[in-house]
């Protein structure tokens, strides 16, 4: 076990931490996670439309969904570029960038185009275009972060700066546009749907059995267990969860059953108190502990826990490189993932149909919106239980070492 930690520490862990500070992954981090305000606006629309439920002259919410989460696409098409080029130190053509991006983006999932009509298909602009709109957003970011070290007018000309940035980004936006243009125009080649498809299996294996749990397994429990932060995950997780999620939106507007399972709708279920279920853990510390120093750090932990914010916990307790509870982390990892699959496959529990993402709320609460059942909390209240049958015994074997440790160091004092 001592190996095993030291390889994935030493090793695994450097590589890891090196590709999540690379300039493209962590500017389509960083674009997700600006996107989260606007997507936690579509949740509102979802809990709105709860009341229309029980008052059905209340007014129509999708609106909210439609002008935030259903524009995801969009906004990463812009924010992608930006940040690319702000990680490669050229913030002065940032928003440039930016705007090349929208562009080429707009091109790529090719709109009609007739007289005065613009005709465009929504979902495309969403989580359906999310794939095509990171691809052309780190092309762009590419492009122009290349030719930003390649200047018409030296620093010292008394031109304006803003004047100089015009023609030091006409090239690449020039450059942009013209591939865009030969793919698009000359080629006939539908960009969306040909890097929908290129990234299909991605999707698809997500969405198996063996994808569902492997990749949760990873990001709710291995990686986090090692100090590794799962956002490295997170673009890969992004992109198969939306699509999933709107995929069950269109089925739904359809008429049709939803059949994706993979979403965070379903996945946040999962993460009770937090990545690797610690909630159970939390309560353990705060109220069953003999250790003294423990038990302060449960009562400490466990609001936020409650809520679903665990890193005090994880790296406080630690649990993290504690060989005694990674390996409860790891469990609930594989456990809990595993059950949840089944009970969504079976139909025990609805799939989600609507946006709905504030996983910050006590998780049965979130089960309840996320599902639109009661059955969504009995199963959080369901998974919380197997969680604490997990790590009981592992914590009794913790407390008992902590409390050894205080006592020797009671008697050396």
């Amino acid at each position: 076990m001592n190996k095993f930690m030291d390889f994935v520490s030493e090793v695994l862990a450097p590589k890891l931490n090196k590709i999540t500070q690379n300039a493209y992954v962590a500017a389509v981090q960083d674009a997700i996670l600006t996107t989260m305000p606007l997507i936690f606006i579509g949740t509102i629309g979802t809990i709105l439309d709860t009341i229309r439920e029980a008052f059905p002259s209340f007014p129509e919410c999708s609106g909210f969904a439609s002008f935030s989460f259903s524009l995801l696409s969009l906004f990463l098409a812009f924010l992608i570029p930006a940040f690319i080029m702000e990680k490669k130190d050229h913030k002065r053509t940032r928003n440039q960038a930016g705007l090349a991006g929208i562009s080429l983006f707009i091109m790529a999932i090719c709109p009609e185009i007739s007289d005065d009509i613009f005709s465009i298909e929504f979902n495309a602009l969403g989580s359906g275009g999310m794939i095509a709109a990171i691809v052309t957003g780190i092309f762009v970011g590419a492009v122009m972060s290349t030719f930003s070290r390649l200047k018409l007018f030296k620093e010292d000309s008394p031109i304006p700066d803003f004047v100089t940035v015009w023609f030091d980004t006409l090239i690449p936006i020039l450059f942009c546009m013209f591939v865009g243009w030969i793919l698009t125009s000359v080629l006939n080649i539908n960009l969306l749907h040909a890097i929908n498809d290129f990234f299909l299996p991605l999707v698809n294996f997500g969405e198996t059995f063996w994808g569902f749990v492997l990749i949760n397994f990873l990001s709710m429990a291995f990686l986090y267990s090692f100090g590794i932060s799962t956002w490295c995950l997170y673009g890969v997780m992004s992109v198969i969860a939306l699509t999933g999620i709107d995929a069950n939106i269109a089925a739904a507007a359809a008429g049709e059953a939803a059949t994706h399972i993979h979403c965070y709708e379903v996945t946040w279920i999962m993460t009770i108190g937090g990545g690797g279920a610690t909630l159970a853990l939390a309560i353990m510390m705060a109220f069953m502990s003999k250790s003294q120093r423990l038990r302060v750090m449960g009562k400490t932990c466990l609001v936020p826990s409650i809520f679903n914010i665990n890193e005090p916990l994880v790296y406080g307790t630690p649990v993290a490189f504690n060989a005694i509870l990674m390996l409860p982390m790891w469990i609930c990892g594989l456990v809990i993932p595993i059950i949840t699959w089944f009970v969504f496959k079976l139909g025990l529990v609805p799939l989600p149909t609507s946006v709905f993402q504030l996983w910050y709320l006590p998780k049965p609460i979130f089960a309840y919106f996320s599902t639109g059942s009661i059955s969504g909390a009995i199963l959080c209240l369901v998974l919380f239980a197997i969680s604490w049958i997990i790590y009981y015994p592992f914590f009794k074997v913790y407390d008992k070492q902590c409390l050894k440790e205080e006592s020797e160091e009671n008697i050396k004092e």
